[in-house]
């Protein structure tokens, strides 16, 4: 729109006043797909209509005469209702069969598709891509779980473009209803009409002036100043995404997110906004998790540091256990008469006895009682006892 800078105090001197100028362009908003839609009559009627006779030539536009009157799934009472249509309601009839008319789906409609198959475009979170063929689009209800809405909508190819309404449940993605999609409402409440609307101007646009001698600015209205800072917020999102796990961190963008989707001002910059919320969701639990198995790493590598110093001090105390016959804690036992010895373990427990021999036996062995000592000898059977005997000739402390 033109700017208000046509004033003569502008081609001499700035005026001190400033003056706010604002230009509205009323209009009427379409009310709707079907006031859009042509009408193509040869007769207005529908046919098998009681008591009227020719047919109608589809598509056409038609008008819903009742109210509360179901939309459903399928031609028949024995589908699943996906909404309701209140008299006045318009509707754009794609055809007829067996009393039900099959029509282009209402405002407000939606399908389901698995998420498996859709590629979301990180861009535009409200675009995807189809990367099977063959991919089964189910139409959509409130009142039917997404594994349960049986009712095929359409079939799309790889590379199919769908709309994403920002909605996932039992792991589909609510999805616009594809192009050539349609629902079924029951003939007895559709009646074709033979006009269409004209033409209605467009909605209104708002342009302000905060001086006569400057240009006008367009006031962005709040939705795209939303959807230009979501766009901003979704640039730092991948620049986190780039960096290493450990460096990343979200908690500023969240909370920009998060006064987006407060502002009812927003419009479906709301969707984009709780979708990229979602999304981050997942990445901080990709964060935890990563932290966490860092941290079970540590401690693992912690560990087996200890190990290994643990198994390096054994070695170190048995280093030289080859050439001993037996090792263990060396005590006094009188049972068996004078220099008879024994050999316990750690916990005390009985080893075998022990007599010295040669040089041994010309030791002071008294030194050594309670020491862990290491024997060298020779092992034979103690008959008294049924146990073994050790006829050692040398000792020597050990570790």
């Amino acid at each position: 729109m033109q700017a208000l800078t046509n004033s003569p105090k502008c081609a001499g001197q700035r005026t001190s006043h400033r003056i706010v100028a604002v230009i509205i362009v009323a209009g009427f908003a379409s009310v709707g797909f079907a006031r859009s839609a042509p009408t193509l009559l040869e007769n207005p009627a529908v046919a098998g209509s009681p008591g009227v006779e020719g047919a109608v030539k589809s598509p056409f536009v038609a008008e819903i005469t009742g109210n509360d009157v179901y939309v459903r799934s399928g031609p028949g009472t024995n589908y699943y209702h996906c909404g309701k249509l209140f008299k006045g309601d318009r509707v754009q009839v794609l055809g007829e069969q067996d009393g039900w008319s099959r029509v282009t789906p209402p405002a407000g409609s939606f399908s389901w598709i698995s998420m498996q198959y859709v590629s979301i475009n990180i861009e535009d979170p409200t675009m995807g891509a189809i990367t099977g063929d063959g991919v089964r689009v189910y139409t959509g209800s409130d009142f039917v779980e997404p594994m349960h809405s049986t009712s095929r909508q359409a079939v799309l190819k790889r590379g199919d473009k769908v709309k994403l309404l920002l909605e996932e449940k039992d792991d589909y993605y609510k999805i616009a209803p594809p192009p050539d999609s349609c629902v079924w409402v029951s003939s007895q409440y559709v009646k074709p009409i033979t006009e269409a609307p004209e033409q209605e101007r467009p909605p209104v646009v708002v342009t302000m002036l905060t001086d006569p001698c400057q240009p006008a600015a367009e006031v962005l209205p709040v939705e795209a100043q939303m959807h230009k800072k979501f766009k901003e917020l979704q640039k730092q999102v991948e620049t986190e995404r780039a960096k290493p796990l450990a460096e990343q961190s979200y908690a500023e963008i969240k909370k920009a997110l998060a006064e987006i989707v407060k502002n009812e001002e927003a419009g479906k910059v709301i969707r984009y906004a709780e979708f990229v919320l979602k999304q981050i969701e997942r990445f901080e639990l990709a964060l935890a998790v990563a932290k966490t198995v860092q941290a079970q790493n540590e401690e693992l590598q912690k560990i087996a540091k200890q190990i290994d110093e643990a198994q390096t001090t054994k070695l170190e105390e048995v280093k030289d256990i080859g050439k001993f016959t037996v090792i263990g804690r060396l005590q006094e036992y009188q049972t068996y008469g004078d220099g008879h010895y024994k050999i316990v373990d750690d916990s005390g427990k009985m080893v075998c006895y022990a007599l010295p021999t040669g040089v041994a036996k010309a030791t002071d062995l008294s030194k050594f009682v309670g020491d862990k000592v290491g024997l060298v000898g020779k092992i034979e059977p103690h008959v008294p006892t049924a146990g073994s005997l050790v006829r050692f000739t040398e000792v020597a402390v050990v570790k």
